[in-house]
């Protein structure tokens, strides 16, 4: 072969006509897994080699330059041979041809328009395989997808390709695809489509292992892959996960494309903790459209509940207790009031209180709680309480805090029939701290409350439905399954977090994390019902009530008309803010709904504020959309289901206090 050192003229470097940058290209769309980049490592390994590849990338190769210059042409003779050549250098860009190929080459172009060889991201792959292997080997063949067979000698730097037509009943050498494998940087393979592994790389037996076919090293079975491969030989790729046999924990995601004929190229990625995230992802996303729809059937049952409760107590007042009546209306209201406790629960899930929170310190909860938790989960279980050392306060609703503390401690005595030991702790967690594989973490300064039994573990599939609303493991009557729902919708409105961890057989651990805070301690201003004795309910004041549920506001001013109040009704906003422009200075007490049609609560305070900066006000609503009563301004709350003393006291009290000050 004659000295053409120095005699080629690099071609156009075309994106899209180099077959290098075809193969790379076929390569990468069927290796890359989310964003991957490919770089290339493998047998092509001298320098000059390198710099090819690395152009590859940028440009493409041409094997059949669109034109050469003339010295060039005139330096290097065609080649002598009877069949089809090609001579390129390690680049893949053309040096020569004799008149063979490019005879070959015409017919390609009369058949399909083409005007090189391995056009097709299929045939890229394979003569990038082929000149890997001459590179290294010295010499390779092997066939294209249109039946071209191919051999490659390496001659210092440059590759000689000889070229012909299949004959038939000649059979057709095969494609290197050990070496096509070798230069991906991800776990790859070639395979038919029935499994049978042809070649593999190194990283595909290490996350894999070794064995002929996928059916054998993972969790899916013939029927699976075909159709995998079905859709791959049909699309542009097709995906599926499976599990890992030697470790099913393990989830492995293979992304398998056509390759060559019927064999296919397929990638393999580990989504273990990605397809958690997506799981924990798609849990939290059905608890939060469980939470609506409970959040909004709680809001309308409080309505109803507080028309019956209310036209009970009415109907109480006009019969004696010797009454035949008198104690079918009381089995209404005290259904009424169990129903009422359901609904607070499914509020409490949905996160759809109205909180009312204050500076606690967990260690002072749980002290005072200790005596109640004690006697909760009886004799044959042990209470251990361990106070963690200069604890951090939070900031939450000490009711529902304590409710948080005594639902864990019971579902743990359940978990413990025969006795055990149930453990509580307080801690600090610095952010960041946390334990990275709970996915609820918290990544800032919180105050963490573990309540540990000893007792029977959950599964894995029962862990995943604990904190739905109505689940529970309890035979029928046994339980609601709302307690640990309403833990988990107290926890998540309070701004916390919530984990679990459990095994069956050796007990379950909950783990309350609260986010520390700097606030002062204050008490939160409130309406507590009930509390009011015997005490002169009745007044002759003016209020305007503000209320959308016709019943309870009939019931309402009924009920404060009958104390000796002067009760102006309204039914949303706008017609409140119409009375007050009406009577002026003569309204003593603002009593309203907090959710209203197009006036709330909130606005319709701030509104007659700017005028009355002293206005008394209650706010009343079982539903108030997740708010504070900080958020309400200087203001009593009255949570609903409320009865008509409840309600009387909550006005009596109110009136009775020094004005409001300052507009909120």
């Amino acid at each position: 072969m004659a000295d053409v050192s120095g005699s080629v003229e690099r071609s156009s470097m075309v994106p899209g006509r180099g077959v290098a940058a075809l193969a790379l290209a076929m390569v990468a769309a069927s290796v890359a897994v989310g964003g991957m980049g490919l770089g290339l490592s493998g047998p092509i390994s001298s320098f000059a080699a390198a710099v090819c590849l690395v152009a590859a990338l940028y440009g493409g190769f041409v094997i059949v330059a669109d034109a050469l210059d003339a010295p060039a042409q005139a330096k290097m003779p065609p080649p002598a041979s009877s069949g089809a050549m090609l001579i390129t250098d390690r680049c893949g860009t053309r040096i020569n041809t004799n008149a063979a190929f490019d005879e070959m080459m015409a017919d390609q172009g009369a058949a399909n328009g083409s005007h090189g060889i391995g056009k097709s991201p299929q045939g890229a792959a394979a003569l990038f395989a082929l000149r890997s292997t001459a590179v290294r080997d010295g010499h390779a063949e092997g066939v294209l997808p249109d039946g071209t067979i191919v051999r490659v000698t390496s001659s210092g730097d440059r590759l000689v390709h000889l070229l012909e037509r299949p004959t038939p009943g000649k059979a057709a050498p095969e494609v290197a695809f050990d070496t096509l494998v070798a230069a991906i940087p991800a776990p790859t393979a070639v395979t038919n489509q029935d499994g049978t592994i042809l070649a593999a790389n190194d990283d595909f037996r290490t996350v894999v292992g070794d064995g002929d076919r996928l059916e054998g090293l993972l969790a899916l079975d013939r029927e699976n892959f075909s159709r995998l491969a079905g859709r791959a030989m049909g699309t542009s790729q097709a995906r599926l996960d499976a599990a890992l046999k030697a470790d099913p924990d393990r989830l492995l995601r293979l992304t398998a494309k056509r390759l060559v004929g019927d064999q296919l190229i397929v990638s393999v990625s580990d989504v273990t903790r990605q397809s958690a995230l997506e799981a924990h992802m798609a849990q939290s996303q059905k608890m939060q459209a469980i939470g609506q729809l409970a959040g909004g059937i709680a809001h309308d049952f409080n309505n109803v509940l507080t028309a019956i409760i209310g036209f009970s107590d009415l109907l109480l007042q006009s019969h004696r207790p010797s009454d035949p009546a008198f104690r079918d209306i009381m089995n209404i209201k005290q259904s009424a009031q169990r129903a009422a406790g359901l609904v607070k629960q499914l509020l409490a899930f949905s996160r759809r209180q109205t909180l009312r929170p204050t500076v606690l310190n967990l260690n002072d909860v749980l002290a005072d709680l200790s005596v109640m938790l004690d006697r909760l989960i009886g004799e044959p279980i042990r209470l251990e309480i361990h106070y963690g050392r200069d604890l951090w306060a939070v900031l939450a609703d000490l009711s529902q805090l304590e409710q948080v503390i005594i639902n864990l401690a019971v579902n743990a005595r359940d978990a413990m029939p025969g006795g055990g030991r149930l453990t509580i702790r307080t801690s600090n967690v610095p952010g960041g701290s946390a334990d990275l594989a709970e996915a609820d973490a918290p990544q800032e300064d919180a105050v963490l409350v573990e309540i540990e039994d000893v007792g029977t573990g959950m599964p894995q599939h029962v862990l995943e439905k604990i904190f739905e609303p109505f689940f529970t493991t309890k035979a029928t009557g046994e339980g609601t399954g709302l307690g640990l729902s309403t833990v988990y919708g107290i926890v998540k409105q309070t701004g916390g977090s919530l984990t679990v961890s459990s095994k069956e057989g050796a007990g379950t651990t909950f783990r309350v994390y609260l986010p520390r805070t700097a606030a002062a301690a204050r008490v939160a201003v409130e309406a507590q019902p009930g509390d009011g004795g015997n005490v002169d309910l009745t007044g002759n004041a003016t209020l305007v009530l503000a209320e959308d549920e016709e019943a309870i506001r009939t019931f309402a001013a009924r009920a404060l008309s009958a104390k000796g109040y002067q009760v102006l009704a309204a039914a949303d906003g706008a017609e409140a803010l119409k009375m007050f422009a009406e009577h002026g200075g003569k309204i003593d007490l603002l009593l309203t709904d907090v959710i209203m049609p197009e006036l709330d609560g909130p606005s319709l305070v701030r509104t007659v504020r700017a005028e009355r900066p002293d206005m008394k006000v209650i706010f009343m609503s079982g539903y108030a959309d997740g708010a504070s009563v900080d958020d309400l301004g200087s203001a009593n709350f009255l949570a609903k289901p409320f009865t008509l003393k409840d309600l009387a006291e909550a006005v009596k009290r109110e009136l009775g206090t020094a004005p409001a000050t300052g507009v909120n």
